[in-house]
């Protein structure tokens, strides 16, 4: 059995009525290993020779109404080689708890906050999970980011003291998925790569780039210089227009076939001629010379 030598945040957010982890390892794929939750039961993240059942286990016993501490008591207990284990919990309601066995490798250790726990082993020492709660609880951001936030703090205050090589976020609420299916709002992962974690970050802008809705204000009409501009793109792209500056049917199907090509169906408008104003910014720089 290999080591998950990781360090991860386990949190709640009352605001969005999310939950979420955020986890590095100098190990393959650890988002397929560690983080486990479910929107209206909890968080968890199972680490150091991670024992998978206490995902599902844990979710289940939280989701009957028993607290963070209660259900990781009850995971150990039926656990033999509970000295080799780690484990982060928030609950329904947010209530946090940490563990780690007396066999783990050193620097291994966790910290509890208000609606968060922080933990890890084989770390470069405590200031890792020291950074990552401090950085959960100054960050004004919103959830995911907030998470990615205190990822990055571990990271970089030495994180795993092997190295790097995955990071995963993964971050469930009620109704949070694609087309409101399921709970899966956040599911990220950097399987392998020499810097996960800020490429974590990157693919977290993305998911806002391509999910989010603007407000009214941040909505562009496709207009004037925003049009010309996106004509050029079109014909840079070898689709047909026939004038620039005339929204007329020929553009529109173009832009319609260009946008659909791009997957930003859900942040343009075509026939009513509107734009999110951070998809065009995003294809300006993507695409103008």
């Amino acid at each position: 059995m290999n080591i998950i030598a990781t360090f991860s945040i386990v949190a709640f957010d009352p605001a969005e009525n999310a939950w979420g982890i955020a986890v590095a390892s100098k190990f393959p794929a650890v988002g397929a290993v560690v983080p486990w939750a479910r929107a209206g039961a909890g968080a968890v993240a199972t680490q150091s020779y991670a024992n998978t059942t206490y995902g599902p286990r844990g979710l289940e016993m939280m989701a009957s109404g028993i607290s963070a501490q209660e259900a990781l008591d009850e995971l150990i207990k039926e656990d033999d080689e509970r000295a080799l284990r780690q484990a982060g919990i928030v609950d329904a309601s947010g209530r946090s708890a940490t563990f780690t066995g007396e066999d783990c490798f050193e620097w291994a250790g966790g910290i509890t906050g208000e609606h968060f726990t922080v933990q890890g082993n084989i770390l470069a020492g405590p200031q890792v999970v020291e950074a990552m709660a401090q950085a959960f609880q100054s960050s004004s951001e919103p959830f995911p980011e907030r998470l990615q936030a205190a990822l990055l703090a571990g990271d970089r205050a030495g994180g795993d003291r092997r190295g790097r090589q995955s990071a995963a976020i993964f971050v469930v609420k009620p109704e949070g998925g694609y087309g409101r299916f399921n709970d899966r709002w956040i599911d990220y992962r950097v399987d392998d790569h020499e810097d996960p974690v800020p490429r974590l970050g990157e693919m977290l802008k993305l998911h806002r780039l391509y999910f989010d809705e603007s407000a009214e204000g941040d909505i562009l009409a496709i207009e004037g210089e925003v049009l010309e501009q996106l004509q050029r793109i079109l014909l840079a792209r070898g689709y047909e227009i026939a004038s620039i500056g005339d929204y007329d049917q020929i553009t529109r199907k173009a832009l319609r076939e260009f946008i659909g090509n791009e997957n930003f169906e859900d942040r343009t408008d075509v026939e009513n001629g509107q734009i999110d104003a951070p998809v065009y910014a995003y294809l300006i720089e993507k695409f103008s010379s």
